[in-house]
Parts: structure tokens; C-alpha cells; sequence
């Protein structure tokens, strides 16, 4: 094991969400809820923001009565210049109430993606190519998004967890919690305020993800605390003995692994809550300024800065910190690429404490050693005893654990590629997807650094040569292999398709 001197240990995971205090942020790292916010999120405005509030209600193509809104009849835009004044000082006046700047943050991103995109949407709907997005942000949405996003810690654009999808949703009945039938949105922009609708439940399957990462941030906290107990063994409540932290290491990496199969399994819902028909007709205003062609010169945030034109990355799944906790904690390598490149660029679009998080958890992995210590490489059975037994079948389950976890990781994005094949490849030409990356090569770049990280971790330990790996161990990697063929067909197919370059 690694030496932890030097590493960020304080890192504090809340065991109580404190969903009352109005002091905090609203997105804090916590065992009871993972990555979704400490409190559900807040519905009503105060009435300073009544105008806003109108007009959100009214802005969705379908809005909640039925009727159709300002986006349906292309009025957002003026219904903007004439009726909505700079509310940026009563943002001030409420500025120590975090969690209501989260929810203001997320009111006024909305605004202004509808109000930016509605032009491109219109067109779109006409049967049309994007066009052009209005390149000027005014000021009574530029200033008051400005200062929400400063206070929350959040980019001036609309994010995933903060605005688009975590932030998003109510109870219709707070008695029956979390179950999915009892979710609904808060903003949409088509039909999302029926729970029914395709963009109801693009959102809403990804909160019923994120509703599972509370035993996935707890499971990682375990492995942490079993790595932890290696590097200092005068720790008074670590595990006393190399069995005793191989048990509290596996019993961890097991709470990971069913923690990520319920994530998977929520995931696969997807195809019937949101059709791949549908995506593309609330899709455009997901999109960001960063690397769009509606956006060639940027947006202008008036009132804000030296009025020199922004440039922000959309909303996209990508932007959750599930998995990318999982390649902080695996150590799972990505190719040194302009891809990979957009990854990094990724973070910025996180709630601060996730980004905290995630590089705290890379910061001890790497630290402690712990990939090695799982695996145990070198490591191989030589029957020189009872407890010299009893390892070697302990570091053989750490091993199928790992390679299991990975397997999950591997089968989450494996399904993400196939939602961009069903829901944008086969749908549209726009060459960039929601966040700005390439469409078709940004995906597979994670999709196939995780097969390879597969095959070189099961050859690191012995492989096909070793009869001590169980079974579903063997299975996992013959579905690697075919699917590191069938993906590099299909990228090669897509990319001849679009003449775009492989790599």
C-alpha cells in the first residue's frame, strides 16, 4: 500500500443531510443521498419573482393546463423585452439562503436557454437546420443568472445536476418520497410538465439513477476506510489484520457493486419513460454555446463583465458524477487525447463539493495503492496453511469484485452509447452533441479505455490461464471482446457515414 501523507483526508461525507439549513449548499456529498441535493428541491419562489414565475409557467410548448406556450408560438423572446424587469437585486436580498439561489439558478438557466435557442427551435421544428441562436443575453437574465451562479459556485448556463435535472423535480405526494411514479418536473420545455411525456422522462430516469448513489458514496467511503486501515495500522477503529482488511475492503467494493447494478438497471428503463423519437424535439435547448455552430461568435451576457462574448458547455449526462467517481476510485486509465481533454473540461460543470469529492477519492486511491492492494498481483495460492488459505480466497473475491464493478461501469456506458445511436445518430447530422463534444467519437474514447482496462486487469491476473477466476469472471470478459469489435465497427461505420475522422 501507498503512504496517505500529504493526501486530502479531510474531506467530510455528511451522515446527516441537514435538509433545513439554508446556510449550506445545496449539493453536498452524503451517504443518505449521494450526489442528489440534501433537500428536495425548492418549488415556490418568493413573490419578489413573480414575473419570472409567470413566465416560466407560460414558456413550455405544452404548458401544464394543456394550452400551448410562449415557446410553441415563438413569443418567449418578446414577452422577455416586454415583461420581465432586472430582479438581480432581490437576488441580494436573499443571497444567504443557498438553497433558494439553487433554485433561482435553475429558473433563470432555463430562461435563458429557451430564450437564446427558441429561433433555433423554430426552425428546426420547420424542418430546417439550426440556424443561428440569438447571440445576446439581456441583461435582466445575464445579470440575475450571473449572480446566482456566482453565490451557488455554478458556470452562468444551464448545468445538469444544478439546473436541468437534479434540481428539477418535486413530489407530488412528499408521503410516498422518491418512487418514480411520484416524480414530476418543475421547468420543461416541451411537454415535460405532463409525467408521462418523453421529456419528463429523459429527466426523470436520471434522478431515479442518482437516487441510488447514496450506497454508492457510502460503498466508496468503506473501500477508502479498508485502504485507510492498510497504510495505519495504530488506527484504533481500523481492522487489526491483513484478513480483517481484505473482509472490510471486499465488503465495501460489494456495496459498490450492488449500488451500480440497481443504477444500471434504473438506466435500462430509459427506452420505454423516454422515446428515441421524441428526444429531438426538446433536445435543442439543451445545447450550449461551446463548440455549436448557433453560436459561432458566442454569447454576449449584457450587464455583465466587459461585455466580451461567453462561451459555456450544455447540459449533458455526462456531467453526473456516478461513473466518474468509479474512474476516480478504479483508477481507470483514459487515452492522453483531445477527447479525454473534453472529459477534464467536463468538471467545471459540477456542483463544487462533487468536484471536491471526486478528486479527493482519486487523490487517496492513487495515494493508498488501493487498485494494487485489491488485486494483489503477484499474489497465488501456495497451500502453506489454513490462513494463508483464507487470503488467497479473499484477494480472488477482491479480484472478482473489481472486475465485476468495472463490468458495471463498462455496461453503463455501453448503454449510453447505444441511447446516442437510437436517440441523435440515427435522428440527426448535427455533428456535436448537447455538451459539445463529437458526437460519434467522444463516447466510445471512455467506452473503450474501460474494455481495455478490463482485459489488461483480467490477463494481470492470470487471465485465461487461471482456473481460480469464477465463472461470471470469464463470461464478463468474453463479452468485452465482442463488443471491442462490434464498437470499433460501428465507430468506423458512423464516422465514413458523417466524413468525420475515427480518431
Amino acid at each position: 500500500m501507498g503512504s496517505l501523507e500529504g493526501l486530502h483526508t479531510d474531506f467530510h461525507v455528511l451522515e446527516d443531510c441537514r435538509p433545513d439549513d439554508t446556510s449550506l449548499p445545496a449539493f453536498m456529498v452524503s451517504k443518505p443521498r449521494g450526489f442528489l441535493p440534501r433537500m428536495d428541491p425548492i418549488v415556490s419562489l418568493p413573490p419578489e419573482f413573480d414575473v419570472l414565475e409567470s413566465i416560466l409557467q407560460r414558456m413550455p410548448i405544452k404548458t401544464l393546463s394543456g394550452e400551448p406556450g410562449l415557446l410553441a408560438q415563438s413569443k418567449l423572446g418578446d414577452v422577455v423585452v416586454e415583461e420581465l424587469p432586472d430582479l438581480t437585486h432581490f437576488v441580494d436580498k436573499y443571497k444567504d439562503n443557498l438553497p433558494l439561489m439553487n433554485a433561482l439558478y435553475r429558473d433563470y438557466s432555463f430562461l435563458a436557454s429557451a430564450y437564446l435557442l427558441e429561433p433555433c427551435h423554430e426552425r428546426f421544428m420547420r424542418g430546417e437546420t439550426y440556424g443561428l441562436a440569438r447571440p445576446v443575453l439581456p441583461a435582466k437574465i445575464a445579470r440575475p443568472i450571473a449572480r446566482c451562479a456566482e453565490l451557488c459556485g455554478f458556470q452562468p448556463f444551464m448545468e445538469y445536476a444544478g439546473s436541468y435535472a437534479l434540481f428539477n423535480y418535486r413530489l407530488e405526494d412528499p408521503a410516498k418520497g422518491l418512487e418514480y411514479s411520484n416524480l414530476r418536473l418543475i421547468r420543461a420545455f416541451e411537454h415535460g410538465l405532463d409525467p408521462s411525456s418523453s421529456e419528463a422522462g429523459f429527466v426523470l430516469v436520471h434522478v431515479d439513477m442518482v437516487k441510488n448513489s447514496g450506497p454508492l458514496v457510502t460503498g466508496v467511503m468503506d473501500v477508502l476506510e479498508a485502504s485507510h486501515a492498510v497504510a495505519r495500522t495504530n488506527t484504533s477503529s481500523a481492522p487489526s489484520g491483513p484478513l480483517e482488511r481484505r473482509r472490510a475492503l471486499n465488503a465495501g467494493l460489494s456495496t459498490i457493486l450492488h449500488a451500480l447494478q440497481r443504477i444500471n438497471a434504473t438506466m435500462e428503463t430509459m427506452w420505454g419513460r423516454s422515446r428515441p423519437a421524441s428526444y429531438t424535439s426538446f433536445r435543442t435547448f439543451i445545447f450550449g454555446i461551446t463548440s455549436q455552430s448557433m453560436f459561432p461568435n458566442g454569447v454576449v451576457y449584457e450587464g455583465v463583465g466587459e461585455g466580451e462574448p461567453q462561451s459555456f458547455r450544455g447540459e449533458s449526462g455526462a456531467n453526473d458524477s456516478m461513473i466518474p467517481l468509479m474512474d476516480s476510485l478504479l483508477q481507470i486509465p483514459m487515452p492522453d487525447t483531445p477527447l479525454t481533454e473534453i472529459l477534464r473540461d467536463f468538471r467545471k460543470y459540477r456542483p463544487s463539493n462533487h468536484r471536491e469529492f471526486l478528486a479527493f477519492v482519486k487523490d487517496r486511491s492513487e495515494g493508498a495503492g488501493i487498485k494494487a492492494f485489491a488485486l494483489a498481483k503477484g499474489k497465488s495460492a501456495t497451500g502453506e496453511g489454513v490462513e494463508e488459505d483464507e487470503e488467497m480466497e479473499l484477494v480472488l473475491e477482491s479480484r472478482r469484485l473489481w472486475l465485476l464493478i468495472l463490468n458495471q461501469v463498462r455496461d453503463f456506458r455501453w448503454r449510453h452509447w447505444c441511447f446516442g445511436k437510437e436517440y441523435i445518430l440515427k435522428r440527426t447530422s448535427h455533428p456535436t452533441a448537447t455538451g459539445g463534444s463529437p458526437i460519434v467519437t467522444w463516447l466510445p474514447n471512455q467506452l473503450q479505455a474501460v474494455l481495455a482496462e478490463m482485459e489488461n486487469i483480467y490477463e494481470g491476473v492470470g487471465g485465461d490461464e487461471n482456473s481460480h477466476l469464477s465463472k461470471d469472471c470469464r463470461e464478463v470478459i468474453d463479452l468485452v471482446r465482442r463488443q471491442k469489435e462490434m464498437l470499433k465497427k460501428e465507430v468506423e461505420k458512423y464516422c465514413e457515414e458523417r466524413g468525420v475522422p475515427a480518431s
